[in-house]
Parts: C-alpha cells; sequence; structure tokens
C-alpha cells in the first residue's frame, strides 16, 4: 500500500492491515522456513542489531542474544504493533524512517537483517550502501530477496507462457514495486559497496499450494533443511537468503542513534531524539521515533 505522503519508489504500508491479511495459517511455513534459514546464519549473539523493513517485529523473538535492537520500517503504523509486543523490553528502539538514510552511527552494528524488503526497492546500492557504513568491522548481513531465477519462472518461459528470461540478469518489476532478482545481480551489487557473500541458502523451496496442503509446515521445513545443503549451491528457490561480511577499520560506535541532518549523536529523551548541535528534535509518536517527517527547533 501506497501512502500519499511517502516518496514514490517507497512501497509504504502505513494504516495497512498487511499482519492480518497477508501473515495467515496459510503462510507458515514460510514464516518457520524463514526463520529456521535465519537461526542459521545470523550470528547468535552481538551489541547491537538493526532489523530493516522490520514490521510488526514477526522475528525479533531471534535477536534474543543481543543487547540493543532496532527495529526499522517506513510505516508508523507496523512500529506501533511492534512496540505493542517489544516495548516493554528496554533493549528495543523502534525508528521509522527511510531504510537509506538511517539515523545510525557509523559501524555502530553487529548485525543488519532484511527480509522481505528488497523486492520493493527500485535501486537498491543506496540501501546496501547504508548497511555497509553501519555495519561494524567484521559484522553480518542477513539479506533475502526474491529469486528472478526459481523453478516455477524457468519452466513458465520454457513453456513460453511468460515473456521474460529468468536466466538474465535485470530485474524484473512483476507488480508495481514489486521486484524479482537474479542472484548474481544481487551480489554484484553487494560486492560495489565492499559487502562480500560468506554463506548462501535456498530459501521456501516447498512454497507449492499442493505440497503446503499435504504436508505440515514442520515436515516441510524438516525436509527443506535436509536438502538445503545441495539446493544453496546454484538456488532456484522463490527466496535466497545470504549472509555478507564488510571488511573495515574497527569502530567505536555500537549502538548509537545520529542526527541525519550533522552525524552527531542524539540524546534519546521522554520527547524523542534530540540533537545539541542542530538544536533539533526528532519526535518521538507511540514510542516510535519518527524520522519521516522533519524535526522540530528545541
Amino acid at each position: 500500500m501506497k501512502h500519499n505522503h511517502a516518496p514514490t519508489d517507497i512501497c509504504d504500508y502505513e494504516g495497512s492491515d498487511y499482519r492480518e491479511r497477508f501473515w495467515t495459517a496459510e503462510r507458515r511455513y514460510e514464516d518457520l522456513a524463514e526463520r529456521h534459514a535465519l537461526r542459521a546464519l545470523l550470528p547468535a549473539r552481538g551489541h547491537a542489531l538493526a532489523d530493516l523493513g522490520a514490521g510488526f517485529g514477526r522475528l525479533a523473538d531471534l535477536y534474543s542474544g543481543y543487547e540493543r535492537i532496532f527495529l526499522v520500517d517506513y510505516s508508523r503504523t507496523m512500529l506501533r504493533q511492534a512496540r505493542e509486543r517489544w516495548g516493554s523490553d528496554p533493549r528495543f528502539t523502534f525508528i521509522a524512517t527511510d531504510i537509506r538514510r538511517l539515523p545510525l552511527a557509523d559501524s555502530s552494528c553487529d548485525a543488519v537483517v532484511m527480509i522481505r524488503v528488497l523486492h520493493h526497492l527500485r535501486e537498491i546500492d543506496g540501501v546496501f550502501q547504508e548497511v555497509a557504513r553501519v555495519l561494524a568491522a567484521g559484522g553480518s548481513f542477513l539479506l533475502e530477496f526474491a529469486n528472478k531465477r526459481h523453478l516455477k519462472a524457468i519452466g513458465r518461459w520454457a513453456l513460453r507462457r511468460q515473456p521474460w528470461n529468468p536466466f538474465s540478469l535485470e530485474p524484473i518489476e512483476f507488480a508495481e514495486l514489486n521486484f524479482d532478482f537474479h542472484p548474481v545481480y544481487v551480489e554484484r551489487h553487494l560486492a560495489r559497496q565492499g559487502l562480500t557473500i560468506e554463506k548462501r541458502r535456498a530459501l521456501s523451496l516447498f512454497r507449492w499450494a499442493p505440497l503446503k496442503a499435504r504436508f505440515s509446515p514442520a515436515q516441510l521445513c524438516r525436509a527443506e533443511a535436509a536438502l538445503a545443503p545441495l539446493a544453496s549451491l546454484y538456488p532456484l528457490s522463490p527466496s535466497v537468503l545470504l549472509r555478507a561480511r564488510v571488511e573495515k577499520p574497527a569502530g567505536a560506535a555500537l549502538g548509537q542513534l545520529v542526527c541525519p541532518r550533522c552525524r552527531r549523536t542524539l540524546t534519546l529523551e521522554r520527547l524523542g531524539a534530540k540533537c545539541e548541535a542542530c538544536r533539533l528534535l526528532w519526535p518521538s509518536i507511540d514510542g516510535v521515533l519518527d524520522f519521516k517527517g522533519g524535526p522540530r527547533p528545541f
């Protein structure tokens, strides 16, 4: 859903019933598969983690080993839902912002997670650049994306039921602001920002209605885990999960929020995040730090 105040290249879920409409019992397998893969690839512990496009905090229970957790989304609606569940835990900070302009310090996160987000981005270099900036030395980037080179697309193309070639590198926009990406295309753009692939994981191998009707989500996930080492060598699955690492000099800004304008450290108060250098306050609305709108002077 696009909000009328959103930039034209952002898919804004403001006011959406996405949680209730999309994450139904029919998608229990996809949820379990993503959780299993994320557990396998995400470092278990760290100081600070940022979940970009966190939505209503669906995966936040997987971050228990991190001392500070930033749930970031463009939708205030989604973040308010996340806060209803996680707001009592002081480790969590809820941030409404464009993920291409993060109010996080350089080298501030041990891990960055981005699941079910890339397919809404027309231009991906900007967000990869931000990820590389905020990752600490040796930090891990966990990225899921919709795979253009998947078996169903290959079959449809071979039978001439779709015009686009699943083996060509350019993204395909199958609906407005919904893209499938070729794995090589994604990896090349990560490399441009100094992000090196460490692990690849084929994801949601059994995303097919007849299989989901015949077998339980747990059974499908067990089968997927058994096949993952082989299937991940050349992923033909609907989704792919990557773990990338950035190499850079060590920094000392773990967990710090900074002013989007001057990059000075922000002070968190009841009313919001204050920049003493700019004399500006980004407000906290219903417990969500709002960097979507403009700040106000103090």
